[in-house]
């Protein structure tokens, strides 16, 4: 893939809930997911077996994506709601209840007995975007550019301020929850393929891993496919708001690319103060403010959000991607993000199912 390839590839995998009439989580992803004819792509079950996932085919334009998400989400529907059941499209249960219930595969059980509660209580759904980069060396480098970025990427899709019937305080309780895996949190600068490999064996010596695909960093090479996989997002409300968290780390995929190849220095933001501005990020969402990631200075979110996307206008333009990025970014300035939209429904009433009605898909 060359930095000026206009048709970098791109992928999303979203995790949902799946929840019964009143709103409460139902152990049946497996059921769902044997039982449901999808048109294109894939679905697959999940580490709670009250979750199901989907995986879009490998796309090359962004209208092709929001069809290939949009056509997944109504599958799912229809399978659910075939067994009168809704799809939750939300990073965190949002009423209390049981449905955490390990799914019956081999492997998730011998997750549950080596991490204990960490697997047993990890409720969350997130939004994973692959973009092909089949060079590991410069996948690892495209990494050390993008990181910086992160905390504003969260802060787009968080989707997660309510958990089990409490109201977090976080626009994305899903980050805070998954970031208790000893393997997840964001990547570390790497100064080569070999240091990337050489943290990995050693994580996996330790037992902070049992495998390779435990490895959960918020950007990590896949091992599966020749992409760069950035798991930072909650799972969207809308396929819209997923395309649109695709299309922006493209976009930015695209100018790491051209700065590696130009071989300019990525912006080296230590791990801790990295990992306090994804906190702030978390905790405030679009409506808040986090650190400016090359300045350092406390600024709004959306001041960040509009210097990523004047970044990123030539390579948003030269995919097709600039007006939709706009249109959309342009409805969440006016109606606030997910988590913005599942409090605001929670405070008309204040009743739970209100939430649940304005997430299920």
């Amino acid at each position: 893939m060359t930095p000026d390839d206009d048709e970098l590839t791109f992928g999303v995998e979203e995790e949902f809930f799946l929840v019964d009439a009143a709103g409460e989580l139902v152990p049946r992803g497996p059921e769902v997911v044997d039982g449901t004819t999808e048109r294109d792509g894939e679905l697959q079950r999940e580490l709670i077996s009250s979750q199901v996932e989907t995986a879009t085919p490998v796309c090359r334009t962004s209208a092709a994506l929001l069809d290939g998400l949009t056509s997944l989400r109504d599958d799912l529907a229809r399978g659910a709601a075939a067994r009168g059941l809704r799809l939750l499209a939300s990073g965190t249960p949002v009423l209390p209840g049981s449905g955490h219930e390990i799914t019956r595969k081999p492997r998730y059980h011998r997750m549950a007995e080596q991490f204990g509660a960490i697997a047993r209580s990890s409720a969350t759904c997130g939004c994973h975007v692959h973009v092909g980069v089949a060079d590991r060396e410069t996948a690892v480098r495209v990494s050390n550019h993008t990181r910086a970025w992160l905390p504003v990427l969260l802060a787009i899709t968080a989707n997660s301020p309510i958990d089990g019937g409490t109201v977090t305080g976080y626009r994305s309780w899903r980050h805070v929850l998954w970031s208790r895996w000893p393997s997840a949190g964001p990547p570390p600068m790497f100064v080569s393929l070999e240091h990337y490999e050489n943290s990995v064996a050693a994580m996996l010596r330790s037992g902070a891993m049992m495998d390779r695909a435990m490895l959960y960093w918020d950007v990590r090479l896949s091992d599966k496919q020749p992409t760069l996989e950035f798991r930072i997002g909650d799972v969207a409300a809308s396929a819209e708001e997923a395309t649109l968290a695709a299309v922006l780390i493209r976009g930015l995929v695209r100018l790491a690319l051209r700065d590696v190849a130009a071989d300019r220095a990525p912006v080296s933001t230590p791990d801790e103060v990295l990992r306090a501005n994804l906190w702030r990020a978390a905790r405030d969402g679009l409506g808040g403010s986090c650190l400016h990631p090359e300045s350092g200075e406390l600024v709004p979110i959306w001041t960040v959000v509009d210097e990523l996307v004047a970044n990123l206008r030539e390579p948003l333009g030269a995919s097709g991607d600039l007006d939709f990025a706009l249109d959309v970014l342009s409805r969440l300035r006016s109606t606030g993000g997910g988590a913005d939209r599942q409090l605001a429904a929670y405070r008309r009433r204040e009743r739970l199912t209100d939430v649940v009605d304005e997430q299920c898909v």
